[in-house]
């Protein structure tokens, strides 16, 4: 475990230290050209989960959120399995988590039945340098623009955009307010630096699911991202 941890944040990554955290940009090479992919909460080891999953979509299809996706032709040995493009639509934890329900291979072990036994990745803080809280910026509806254009196709994800809105002209604190974790304080908390500057840290129970950064409301790249698969050990152990 610990040359597995050593190689995430070290091996192929730039580490930048500060007085208040620690950061980095974690680029796995699995993440380029292994496509080491956000796969749904349940997901088993990647290797069997490709074995097992018979690329039916039932996941996607009971997905309340829209949050998943299937890979196209595009993706190897992946195509046809389901993903999350956590920038677009993170996973939202949902009660019962339908789409493990409804995964008729086991690739989405049913043994997972809550949000707290969620192991889908781990979320960093990759681009400090863009985290409007760091910046003490406050948010312009423009800055939340691209996020109000996701998918409002019910009532769920209507209610997550009329709270998002909620945070025009205020500091951001989103990451941390709009975790879906159940007690989100355990996931992610925002921190003061020793210049009073609050930033997100993640914390041990945070589960990957991606909606720190699909909320972001930084352009283009998130501020916020999650490394797939990966533990709280091996990127802050």
């Amino acid at each position: 475990m610990k040359n597995r941890r050593d190689f995430v944040k070290y091996g192929v990554g730039t580490v930048f230290f500060s007085s208040f955290f620690i950061t980095g940009t974690y680029i796995l090479p699995k993440l380029e050209a292994g496509k080491l992919f956000l796969r749904p909460p349940g997901a088993i080891n990647e290797k069997d989960f490709l074995s097992t999953c018979i690329k039916c979509g039932q996941c996607v299809q009971v997905c309340p959120y829209h949050s998943l996706s299937l890979l196209d032709i595009n993706n190897g040995n992946s195509n046809g399995t389901p993903h999350i493009n956590a920038r677009e639509r993170g996973c939202y934890l949902c009660d019962l988590l339908p789409c493990v329900l409804a995964c008729p291979s086991g690739s989405l072990n049913h043994d997972i039945t809550k949000a707290e036994e969620v192991e889908m990745g781990m979320a960093i803080l990759k681009n400090p340098n863009k985290c409007f809280a760091l910046l003490n910026k406050k948010i312009q509806k423009t800055d939340i623009s691209r996020i109000l254009s996701h998918s409002n196709k019910n009532e769920r994800e209507a209610k997550v955009l009329e709270k998002l809105k909620t945070y025009v002209g205020k500091v951001c604190t989103i990451c941390a307010d709009m975790c879906p974790y159940p007690e989100k304080e355990k996931a992610i908390q925002m921190k003061q630096n020793n210049e009073g500057k609050w930033f997100p840290k993640v914390m041990n129970e945070c589960v990957g699911c991606g909606v720190c950064e699909e909320l972001c409301p930084t352009s283009e790249e998130s501020a916020i991202v999650i490394v797939p698969r990966a533990t709280y050990e091996e990127i802050y152990g």
